[in-house]
């Protein structure tokens, strides 16, 4: 296992699923872990269950000044953020681009993408300041590949990846670490929302066709490694077995 003693690492979307089970895996490795969400009793059971190096932070991600804060409360307790996880990310409502609902569309595009952003930007000071640092985005194949429905989710995730690109390009020199990940399916709360819409070949997906968010949550910590150097300003694909195998994921 990586070892993360004194690193922290700041986790948007922890309420639950990839978020919640990073913040557990990345404790375990010894880190301290911010875990940042809109559901304040949520992050706090999980903080409480991880103990003193867990802090929880109500944040929205769509709003910069929250974002920030969520920051500044981080570098004030553990003195640093060594690790971002841009996780918050959502799907809903799915359907037509022709009878899609404006402000929908658009709140989709603040919390994928921009929140994205947001965070980078909160963190990358510090990061530059100290020479190092790693900013860790969960990415989608549908940033590559349109899927019916999907129009806000598939152009937000394509925006992630160009900025992911983006971040490498102006930041690598500086010691900054920019790597997505694709994970594939993964079993949360989005694939049965996923699900439920019936749009699709995802939707038709079974349960056990997707992979458990632990998974995910120890390829992030691999991330943290040297090993996954070759993929600074790329993206790690979790349906390659090579990756699962490396990134020993069936521990």
């Amino acid at each position: 296992m990586q070892e993360m003693t004194g690193k922290t690492v700041l986790i948007t979307g922890a309420s639950r699923g990839i978020g919640e089970a990073a913040a557990h895996v990345f404790a375990q490795a010894g880190a301290n872990v911010v875990l940042t969400a809109r559901s304040a009793s949520q992050i706090q059971a999980i903080a409480n269950d991880i103990g003193d190096k867990a802090l929880a932070v109500t944040c929205d991600v769509a709003n910069w000044s929250q974002v920030k804060a969520a920051v500044d409360l981080a570098i004030a307790r553990f003195g640093a953020v060594d690790v971002l996880i841009n996780n918050a990310g959502m799907i809903e409502p799915i359907g037509p681009i022709s009878e899609s609902d404006p402000a929908d569309w658009a709140h989709v595009i603040d919390v994928n993408l921009k929140g994205v952003y947001y965070g980078a930007r909160a963190v990358l000071p510090g990061m530059i300041g100290r020479g190092s640092g790693s900013i860790l985005t969960i990415s989608s194949g549908a940033a590559h590949h349109p899927l019916e429905g999907w129009a806000h989710y598939c152009t937000s995730k394509a925006g992630v990846h160009m900025f992911n690109e983006a971040l490498h390009l102006e930041n690598a020199g500086k010691g900054i670490r920019a790597i997505g990940l694709s994970p594939g399916t993964v079993a949360t709360q989005m694939q049965r929302e996923i699900k439920a819409s019936g749009i699709n070949a995802v939707a038709q997906l079974n349960w056990d066709d997707h992979i458990p968010p632990e998974w995910v949550a120890r390829t992030l910590l691999w991330m943290c490694s040297e090993d996954a150097d070759e993929f600074k300003g790329h993206e790690v694909s979790l349906r390659d077995v090579a990756i699962r195998k490396r990134a020993k994921v069936f521990e």
